[in-house]
């Protein structure tokens, strides 16, 4: 029965969940590393108790879905992924602001920003941070997280998507609570 198990995968959407969760953490990583380095200290980032960033998780889902066709193409790509990425982070960071009335990045001292929740420079970032993601980090991750996934069986792959959502979920209710 071992046997068997191992060989079931993962569907599409418990593979995107599980994407979601690593970079949402590495996205955390990211970003508490940037403000050690440019603070000199750890700072609690992000909006959750926990150690994940969504914000990441879901830009790296979207990169996943709908920009890694032009993998070949680096022009669209680069443009495609600094528009949407400029969008949906202004998108977020209005309705972090409209929910909490607290802003968790301001780019107001930045050159050309819009109403401090978005700026050229981070758009222009958006856009090279979408041609390594997908030309590098994921091909790379995704490989080394098939060989790994390949050596653990398919209850316990399972069983820690739906332990990591049900703590996500707690997560997300308790910081609301905490905010509102």
């Amino acid at each position: 029965m071992e046997k068997l198990s191992k060989k079931i995968k993962l569907n599409r959407i418990q593979t995107l969940t599980m994407y979601f969760f690593i970079f949402a953490f590495l996205g955390w990583i990211m970003e508490t590393l940037y403000s050690i380095y440019t603070l000199g200290h750890f700072t609690k980032r992000g909006f959750l108790y926990g150690p994940i960033c969504p914000i990441y998780g879901f830009g790296a889902l979207m990169l996943i879905l709908f920009l890694a066709k032009y993998r070949n193409n680096n022009l669209k790509l680069f443009i495609y992924a600094a528009i949407i990425f400029s969008a949906f982070e202004y998108v977020v960071s209005y309705g972090l602001d409209a929910l909490f009335a607290m802003h968790w990045w301001d780019y107001t001292n930045e050159f050309f920003n819009l109403n401090g929740r978005i700026s050229i420079f981070y758009s222009f970032a958006w856009g090279i941070i979408a041609i390594i993601f997908i030309n590098h980090i994921y091909p790379f991750l995704k490989k080394k997280i098939n060989l790994l996934l390949a050596k653990i069986p398919y209850t316990v792959q399972v069983s820690t998507l739906y332990l990591l959502c049900g703590i996500w979920i707690v997560d997300t209710i308790a910081s609301f609570i905490r905010y509102l």
